[in-house]
């Protein structure tokens, strides 16, 4: 089993636990009340914005053969993600640009930028957010929601170009993690903030 492979087993369970998540479920049903999924979009445009941060961190440490995708990962976040983010901002009321962090928010990205510090140790802690969303997205596209207005979020993670991007990642931990046992510990880290981001309100 490859050192993703052993990710995922971990994950699984995790994600999971996300699907059951209240939020998670009123945007699978469509009926979420509005304020919740603004509040949770401000605090994950914030998220994203220093998203591409670390991935630019990583980008820095990366080896050549890893640059080119770490650079097109933080293009996409930049440029796909955080539009969706913008996009979706006028049908919810979401005021990007005047929130603060919340202490979820603060949390994880704290978390993150500091375990960039390590090659190794930031695709670990990176990964729940590619790979997590990605089977979030496509348990979710399998069931959408009639309201129109959680699918463009739902149908931006089920896409398999968002799927391949995912892959890369796990291509270059398989590539880079020489500690599984330590890309467990920061995966699993990462994979508790990811439920706890959720819980934003």
């Amino acid at each position: 089993m490859s050192v993703s492979e052993e990710l995922h087993a971990i994950g699984r369970p995790l994600v999971d636990v996300q699907l059951a998540h209240p939020t998670v479920v009123g945007i699978a049903r469509g009926d979420l009340p509005e304020p919740v999924f603004r509040s949770w979009l401000e605090q994950d445009y914030l998220f994203l914005l220093d998203y591409v941060r670390v991935f630019s961190r990583l980008a820095w440490q990366a080896p050549d053969d890893h640059l080119g995708v770490l650079v097109d990962l933080a293009h996409a976040t930049l440029h796909e993600e955080l539009d969706l983010h913008r996009s979706l901002s006028a049908g919810f009321g979401a005021d990007l640009g005047g929130v603060k962090k919340g202490p979820a928010c603060a949390a994880y990205t704290t978390f993150l930028l500091e375990s960039a510090a390590d090659y190794a140790d930031g695709l670990a802690a990176l990964y729940p957010c590619m790979w997590g969303y990605s089977t979030l997205g496509k348990a979710l596209a399998a069931d959408a929601p009639a309201e129109s207005r959680y699918r463009p979020w739902i149908d931006t993670y089920a896409d398999p170009g968002f799927a391949e991007l995912a892959g890369r990642v796990a291509t270059m931990i398989d590539e880079t993690v020489t500690d599984p046992a330590r890309a467990a510990r920061f995966f699993t880290e990462g994979m508790r903030h990811e439920i706890a981001f959720w819980d934003v309100l």
